[in-house]
């Protein structure tokens, strides 16, 4: 509210931040308003010309609204109840006709109109009005019902029938027929309610009709009756109607009950051949349990068979190039089957779908040709048979295996003629594989072994030279060459095995020939050959862990273990440093002042873990050497986080990430490290400010 000083004026006449509106004052008071609890008064009639008085207004009210609205129906039902109330049965016949007049086809109306004359016992009245309505609206259920509910409860029997059979020559649908069958039955007249359901077959001859039919008869306990009903429904029904599958599983569940227990599975199997897509599991279902309750193993498993069977074929027909689905299709005629051409003759169906000629696609279907063999040999003992099916196997494979191969075929068809002691058809198909197959090195390493496992040395080794001679880069060649002399215990054999690998210049892995060459002089206790080894090896690689495992070496097996591995160390610090320099320098000759060389970094990283190992040597030394572990912390990094740029494919700046890099003391020295000087003055200013404190 605005201010007011004592005389009545206002103070402040600037308007009010938030502002009322007409709107919000109507909202509220509507909200705010207190329901209505007054009630109309009682009306007290003191003689009978005030009632007359009364009545003659009503009257005028409700014709008034009738003129008004001469259709609204309920209007009219409202005056003839109220005359109704005031006992002027006359006035409420007369408005239920003049209502009837403008609309005579309202069920409603006519079942008011009834039910007056039926509350005040004025049955013929009653009667009259059922029969006009009947007569008018034929297809309304609901009025045969409630006139037949009349004359029944006026224990009107004949005239209960009679009226039923007035409505069934309108052929009402099945509710009406049902209707009839139960008010026969009722009074025990079983052979009337037998001859309705005659009719009702000949007026909906659908399955529901023969299902109910036939429940009846079983009810009555006449069961050959029922059977012959359930015959005549599976005879003279479609078997494309919707309802027809629940008619042949009723039939069988009825032949299950009555313990005929053929006719049931005849019926299910029935029903399984008419049954639909979608209702073939629950076919299924039913008939499984009812194997399972009523017969035996055998047939359980003929039914499961017959179904996965159907859903095998139902997904060859969307994708016979799922061979997933082949496989699993013949591993189960594998399994439930007891024909063995039906087997084969699955097998061959599945392979006859070849795929496009490419590798990916060709990966599960090999396995088929595989799984086709395995069965051959183990389940049919037929290796004749096994030996052609990976004939076939490898003769379908397209452009005459120039464009892929499958080195497990060819190894598992090798075998094969091992298990068939066929040792010269194993040899040649192995042979050929090795001149067709590209990457032969599996082939090598499974023939070679089954020359070594039938004592074959010689045709190992000449294999070996053939395996090195086609992969003379192959480090495991070598190696497995090597292993193989050892085994043997040639040793000098092998000594030349590995000096003919160490001095090729492109093997894949040189680090596992020279680590089995040094460990075999060890092994032999030639420690004079394996520290030449050593320094042969250095000669090609300086690389930190050879120097790592040339210093480990010497503390393991030197007797004067600290100056011989102090000096490698010292050795190995003074390459890495050396390597740092040419590669600083020619970073700074040819890169970037804003980019980082990454071979640098590495050399860095190298020479840290070099320096961090050697530290941890002189710390296990620092007993006797004190001078010595002095010198390797005065030369351990400084690891600092630096920033560098990130560029994409166009060269162009992206971004910043974040780096370790080391710092040297003799590149601290030499200036060139301007941020770790910035970093020690921090140190030291705040070491400074914690004495000052």
């Amino acid at each position: 509210m605005a201010n007011r000083s004592s005389g009545g004026r206002v103070k402040n006449k600037a308007p009010a931040p938030v502002q009322i509106t007409a709107e919000q004052l109507l909202r509220e008071a509507w909200e705010r308003r207190e329901p209505e609890k007054s009630k109309g008064p009682k009306q007290r009639i003191q003689d009978e010309n005030e009632l007359l008085e009364i009545r003659q207004r009503r009257r005028k009210e409700f014709e008034d609204k009738l003129r008004m609205n001469r259709t609204h129906i309920p209007t009219w039902i409202k005056y003839a109840k109220w005359e109704e109330a005031q006992l002027e049965f006359g006035r409420a016949r007369s408005i239920f006709e003049r209502a009837l007049d403008i609309d005579y086809k309202n069920p409603h109306l006519w079942v008011s109109y009834a039910e007056m004359e039926m509350k005040h016992k004025f049955i013929n009245h009653a009667r009259n009005i059922w029969d006009r309505a009947v007569a008018l609206l034929p297809r309304v259920a609901q009025l045969w019902f409630k006139y037949a509910y009349m004359e029944e409860m006026l224990g009107n029997i004949p005239g209960t029938r009679a009226i039923f059979e007035r409505w069934m020559k309108w052929v009402p649908d099945d509710k009406a027929w049902n209707s009839y069958v139960r008010f026969e039955l009722r009074y025990g007249q079983v052979d009337r309610a037998r001859k309705i359901f005659e009719r009702f077959l000949i007026a909906h001859p659908i399955p529901r009709t023969y299902i109910r039919y036939a429940k009846f008869e079983e009810r009555n306990h006449e069961r050959d009756l029922a059977r012959a009903v359930f015959e005549r429904g599976v005879q003279e029904t479609d078997a494309s109607q919707p309802e027809y599958l629940e008619l042949l599983l009723q039939f069988a569940g009825f032949e299950e009950r009555c313990g005929e227990v053929e006719r049931a599975r005849f019926i299910y199997k029935f029903a399984l051949e008419k049954a639909p897509e979608d209702k073939k599991e629950q076919v299924h279902s039913l008939y499984s349990s009812f194997e399972r309750q009523r017969g035996g193993k055998i047939a359980i498993e003929e039914s499961i068979l017959k179904r996965k069977r159907e859903e095998y074929e139902k997904w060859i027909q969307k994708d016979p190039y799922d061979y997933d689905v082949w496989l699993d299709y013949c591993l189960l005629e594998e399994e439930f089957s007891s024909d063995p051409e039906t087997v084969r003759n699955l097998f061959k169906r599945a392979v006859s779908y070849q795929p496009p000629p490419q590798k990916r696609f060709w990966k599960r279907y090999i396995y088929l040709w595989i799984y086709y063999a395995t069965w051959e040999e183990l389940n049919m003992q037929d290796l004749d048979r096994a030996a052609q099916v990976y004939r076939d196997a490898l003769q379908s494979i397209p452009n005459r295996h120039k464009d892929f191969t499958f080195k497990k075929l060819w190894i598992l068809a090798a075998k094969l003629y091992v298990r068939q002691k066929d040792m010269t058809s194993a040899r040649k198909l192995l042979g050929t594989a090795i001149g067709m197959v590209k990457n032969n090195e599996k082939i090598f390493r499974e023939y070679i072994s089954l020359e070594v496992a039938l004592g074959e040395i010689e045709r190992a080794r000449t294999l070996y030279h053939k395996w090195i001679e086609h992969h003379p880069y192959s480090s495991k060649a070598w190696l497995e060459y090597a292993n193989l002399e050892i085994s043997l215990n040639e040793i000098e054999r092998a000594r030349a095995v590995f000096d003919l690998a160490v001095e090729q210049t492109e093997l894949d892995a040189p680090e596992l020939v020279w680590k089995a060459y040094i460990d075999l002089e060890i092994e032999e206790e030639r420690l004079d050959l394996a520290r030449s080894l050593y320094e042969r090896l250095l000669e090609h690689s300086q690389h930190v862990k050879v120097w790592l495992s040339y210093a480990n070496f010497e503390r393991t097996y030197n007797h004067d273990k600290d100056e011989v591995a102090r000096e490698i160390y010292r050795r190995a610090d003074r390459a890495l440093a050396n390597a740092i320099v040419d590669l600083s320098a020619n970073s700074r000759s040819q890169g970037s002042s804003d980019q980082v060389d990454p071979q640098l970094l590495t050399a860095k990283e190298d020479r840290a873990t070099l320096l961090r190992e050697w530290l941890a040597f002189e710390q296990e030394m620092s007993s006797r050497e004190t001078s010595a572990l002095k010198q390797v912390q005065d030369k351990q990094p400084q690891k600092v986080k630096r920033r560098r740029p990130i560029f994409d494919s166009f060269g162009e700046n992206v971004g910043w990430e974040e780096y370790y890099d080391f710092i040297f003391p003799e590149e601290a020295e030499s200036g060139k490290a301007p941020s770790l000087k910035i970093l020690q003055i921090a140190h030291q200013w705040k070491k400074q400010k914690t004495e000052d404190s």
